[in-house]
């Protein structure tokens, strides 16, 4: 079972799952440790068809010797649909899904090794351990007593090419908005899996650190994972979890400690508590065209929204352009002027010969304020997007600046979309484009401070000021 509310809790209703498969491309976060059971934030969202957002900050004792203590800052991009689904660190299919049985294909972000910037001391001089994307199929089955779960996985980025096999039971125990689940997991991980991850080959070996091969293992976790319901949308979510390493692996020269312990804490909003105009059939669709310029050096975003710089490149400039389409999900929040839309976005850049041109994927949700004295007479709408965004290829504004700085780049980044627009109907008198926006914004990729190793661990991004023109068909 899961301690998160289900399809007959009635704080949450169906929805229409029309943005899973753009979700789907934003990317994979994971908020327990590597070797726990996965699916921390499974079921969070309940009703098919929820989308939700939040942030998590997680903390991970490093088994390498040396390696202290990791952390990361999260967002949270989570997607439940009738045959899709993203949860943390998951995103993937559904195969069947009957209530007491569901079968899983998915792709997992594995966690394990260690960022290549910050490389603890025992493995200095040694090859990065990068971390994998995991490909696999999970069966769930769920009773009053419990649940038992199998997973198999294989690393699909070939950087192991290792497999892990899963066998969990799990227990949920509620009383009113506060759930717990405690779990135990015993994975079975193969010799290619743990000599990457915790081997020494013979051209890394010194003195100090003999070749070594830990072989096939079988780790076992101990976890505990929660969650408070603090209104009909928000909730808290927190877990601590415990892996016991297998002898073979804790026997490596590399490993400091028998076992690893990690904790979690976050809070996560789910936009599917509220009926919104787009599981309607009369729900409208947001279509919006832009074009824009990169920014000038020192021109980032919180100078832009403070209003202090708007200035674009004048030296190796470069371009975007690109379509927005959207889905309102929920309208006057809590009775507020405050609109929630979900959008998918694909972007062109136009590096003009300073580097290959690609495109750009962007999924996020985007809150609309309109609540300002004069909106009766011009709809003014001040909006802010979160969302993830994946890059075919790094843009040239990010290599560039992130090279002259020493620093890695990363396709996948967090997104933000902070824009202002005007009804063109009401400038100009016409009911008709009463629903067409005219407006600025700025296309902002980020990687949370280096704060985030899912991203690359990278700190920094690029701004690009565009124009837009948006309208309801």
């Amino acid at each position: 079972m899961s301690p998160i509310p289900d399809s007959k809790n009635p704080m949450t209703r169906r929805r229409s799952p029309w943005l899973g498969a753009a979700l789907l491309t934003a990317g994979w976060l994971a908020l327990a440790p590597a070797h726990a059971n996965t699916e921390p934030l499974s079921d969070l969202l309940g009703a098919p068809g929820s989308a939700g957002l939040g942030f998590a900050v997680r903390a991970e004792q490093s088994p390498y010797v040396g390696g202290g203590t990791r952390y990361d800052l999260l967002p949270l991009y989570l997607y439940e649909g009738k045959r899709v689904f993203l949860h943390g660190s998951r995103a993937g299919l559904k195969l069947l899904d009957d209530g007491s049985q569901r079968v899983d294909l998915f792709l997992d972000q594995r966690f394990e090794g260690h960022a290549d910037d910050r490389t603890p001391p025992a493995l200095a001089g040694m090859s990065e351990r990068g971390s994998g994307l995991d490909t696999g199929v999970a069966y769930r089955y769920r009773q009053s007593w419990g649940t038992l779960q199998a997973e198999f996985l294989h690393d699909a980025a070939g950087f192991s090419k290792g497999n892990e096999l899963r066998l969990s039971y799990s227990y949920e125990w509620r009383s009113g908005r506060f759930a717990l689940r405690p779990s135990l997991t015993v994975a079975a991980r193969s010799a290619k899996l743990n000599n990457y991850y915790y081997g020494v080959r013979p051209g890394e070996a010194t003195a100090t650190r003999p070749a070594y091969e830990p072989g096939s293992g079988i780790n076992t976790t101990l976890a505990l994972y929660g969650t408070y319901a603090l209104s009909d949308g928000w909730r808290l979510l927190g877990g601590v979890t415990r892996t016991v390493l297998d002898g073979r692996i804790k026997a490596s020269p590399i490993v400091g400690s028998s076992a690893q312990t990690g904790v979690f804490v976050g809070a996560a909003y789910d936009f599917g508590t509220y009926k919104g105009h787009w599981a309607e059939e009369t729900s409208p669709t947001y279509l919006k065209v832009l074009y824009g310029k990169s920014t000038a050096d020192g021109c980032h975003l919180a100078k832009i929204i403070t209003l202090t710089c708007a200035s674009t490149a004048k030296v190796n400039s470069t371009r975007i352009a690109g379509v927005q389409i959207g889905k309102p999900f929920v309208e006057q929040l809590n009775d507020w002027p405050l609109d929630i839309v979900g959008y998918v976005g694909l972007l062109q850049h136009d590096d003009r010969g300073l580097a290959r041109n690609g495109v750009q994927v962007d999924a996020f949700m985007k809150a609309y304020y309109y609540g300002f004295p004069w909106s009766e007479r011009v709809k003014t709408r001040l909006g802010l997007g979160i969302g993830v965004s994946l890059a075919q290829r790094v843009p040239y504004t990010e290599s560039s600046s992130q090279a002259a700085r020493g620093r890695q780049t990363s396709r996948l980044l967090t997104y933000l979309d902070p824009s202002i627009d005007f009804s063109v109907g009401d400038l100009v008198g016409s009911r008709a484009l009463k629903d067409t926006y005219l407006g600025f914004g700025v296309s902002h990729r980020s990687g949370i401070f280096g704060a985030s190793r899912l991203l690359g661990n990278v700190n920094g991004g690029s701004n690009y000021i565009y124009t837009y023109l948006e309208t309801v068909l």
